[in-house]
């Protein structure tokens, strides 16, 4: 007896074709060409969370940089001061206090200036 895939098929390419719903063309449409741009849609989703990470980072570095330049210190001897000044905060917060409060962020520069004078 011959089985065909009707409903099986019609369930799992009306699930594919959702998932590849706002790409462009054909490649929403068809189910061959949606199949290939969701597979390589998945692997840039992959590798893109991990690169999201590094972005930020790379980001916090320049803004923590910005705002120690403004009292002449560069980033390196400024994270090296806070090192040796036992104050651990991370980039992130680092960041935002030299953008959003720079009152503060300058305490937190001015300490570790006098943990390098030591």
């Amino acid at each position: 007896m011959r089985v065909k895939t009707g409903t099986v098929r019609r369930r799992r390419h009306k699930k594919l074709l959702k998932q590849a719903r706002g790409f462009y063309s054909g490649r929403r449409k068809h189910f061959r060409k949606a199949k290939e741009q969701l597979e390589r849609s998945m692997v840039y989703a992959y590798r893109d969370r991990r690169q999201r990470k590094r972005d930020f980072r790379r980001l916090w570095i320049i803004r923590i940089n910005a705002g120690a330049r403004l009292h002449d210190m560069n980033y390196s001897t400024f994270m090296y001061g806070l090192k040796v000044a036992n104050i651990e905060l991370d980039r992130k917060i680092l960041a935002d206090m030299a953008m959003n409060a720079p009152e503060s962020f300058a305490k937190v520069v001015e300490a570790s200036k006098k943990a390098l004078s030591k």
